[in-house]
């Protein structure tokens, strides 16, 4: 009898259950004392055999997924290896980069790089200890690791009073340079604020600040700089907004530069409070003056002006401006706001003007577009325009790492002409490009990250 029961167990641990025996025929189980008195158990299956057959494919099965499972894991990490692999090889070219001079030296960036190097080798640990290898990979990361932050310490413990004198000395160099380089195209850096000059010679080399606050290459559409008029007290500040797509929905503020490289803002406006009101906008061509953010407003299609100060919002439609004509990198961007040392301006596109361009000075009293001009340029193959001392530049694509400012025009002559001034870009994709009359630079954001230009401008 034990022996009948053992095995009606072991029969229904394969087949199921009791219901599922039944499905197996009329089959019983018989117990009978063998010869030396041993337990003898007799299975009578009429129906059908044992599968063992399926339990072998089952067994087997299995295996199978467990390789499987293992394989795509190990691709897993090793893509995540890649990628560290990538960011560790950027990291190494910033920290040659305050090698190659003290020009470079700054505090924030020898802060930034060790909180940097300590993630990297947080993450080394573990993809190794999730790989459970001890590849020599790793340890050449480790190795290259440790030398970065030993060339940091290095670099950080130098007399500070020496590096001084080493800038100042390596900057009357640089200036010695730039007049031999310029002897055929005088050059001039004007005042802040004035325009005694004969316009843009030529733009410096891209200054890349880093990725955006939100962390993520997915934030392609946006802008960032600095207030083109600010109140007193917040003359160092800056600002930023990021989305995935045309939409702009809050803007961050930044008391200066150091905190907006930490990612540490002081106030965060949202344009979207649902049930309540709706002050969201679209495209990417929006400037900060006066603590005020010009943007496009999305419905209706007008000027949008939201007060930081008083967070208050008005629009305002400018007659005969479509939304049909947009810039050639991306949908949206009807109205352009920009401002100079002469003040507020927009620039969009007409029915009437047949997609041309159209250029507006704004009464910021009354924010109304009080004078227009008509330019010849089609505004769907600009690519992005700006303005200085009351001149548009207008800009387009060469190829993907060069960009050029081909068509000027001229407000205070009411003068239009074709230029040719290239200039490198970070990436091929960017939305954002204004010019700031506070510290005369180009403001870029470049496929998600932080971009400026120093401008030189032609002696008069």
């Amino acid at each position: 009898a034990a022996c009948s029961y053992i095995l009606i167990l072991i029969f229904l641990f394969f087949v199921g259950d009791c219901a599922s025996l039944e499905e197996w025929g009329s089959g019983h189980v018989e117990g009978s004392v063998g010869e030396f008195g041993q337990c003898v158990c007799n299975v009578f299956l009429p129906d059908t055999s044992f599968p063992a057959d399926r339990v072998e494919h089952m067994q087997t099965t299995s295996n199978q997924l467990s390789v499987k499972v293992k394989l795509q894991i190990i691709k897993v990490y090793y893509v995540q290896l890649e990628v560290l692999l990538g960011n560790l090889s950027n990291l190494t070219t910033r920290v040659e980069s305050l090698e190659s001079g003290p020009d470079k030296y700054i505090k924030l960036e020898f802060e930034l790089l060790r909180i940097e190097l300590r993630e990297f080798e947080a993450l080394v640990t573990q993809l190794k200890a999730s790989l459970n290898s001890s590849s020599p990979a790793f340890e050449s990361l480790y190795i290259e690791i440790r030398n970065m932050s030993l060339i940091v310490d290095q670099l950080e413990s130098y007399d500070r009073s020496n590096l001084e004198v080493i800038r100042i000395e390596f900057a009357k160099l640089q200036r010695k340079l730039e007049k031999c380089q310029d002897d055929k195209d005088d050059f001039s850096n004007a005042g802040i604020g004035s325009c005694k000059h004969g316009g843009i010679l030529r733009m410096g080399k891209p200054v890349v600040s880093q990725l955006n606050a939100d962390l993520s290459a997915g934030y392609k559409y946006g802008g960032w700089g600095k207030d083109s008029k600010p109140l007193p007290g917040s003359e160092n500040m800056y600002w930023y907004s990021g989305s995935t797509d045309t939409l702009v929905s809050r803007i961050t503020q930044y008391s200066d530069y150091y905190n907006l490289i930490m990612r540490q803002g002081f106030k965060t406006h949202q344009l979207y409070v649902q049930y309540n009101y709706d002050w969201r906008g679209t495209g990417n061509n929006y400037i900060v003056r006066e603590n005020n953010l010009y943007y496009q407003f999305r419905s209706p299609f007008a000027m949008g002006k939201l007060n930081m100060t008083s967070v208050k919002v008005e629009y305002k439609v400018i007659p005969m401006a479509s939304a049909q004509f947009s810039y050639h990198y991306s949908a949206n961007q009807n109205l352009d706001f920009a401002a100079d040392e002469s003040g507020l301006w927009v620039i969009y596109a007409t029915e009437e003007s047949k997609g041309k361009l159209v250029l507006g000075k704004i009464n910021e009293v009354s924010f109304e577009v009080e004078e227009v001009w008509q330019t010849s340029i089609y505004k769907q193959s600009v690519t992005n325009a700006f303005m200085i001392c009351g001149v548009l530049y207008a800009t387009r694509s060469v190829d993907t790492q060069t960009e050029e400012i081909f068509y000027t025009y001229d407000t205070n002559k009411n003068e239009e002409s074709h230029v040719s001034i290239p200039f490198e870009k970070f990436q091929d994709f960017y939305m954002h490009l204004d010019y700031n009359p506070t510290d005369q630079r180009l403001y870029m954001f470049n496929n998600g990250y932080y971009v400026y230009y120093n401008v030189k401008f032609k002696v008069s």
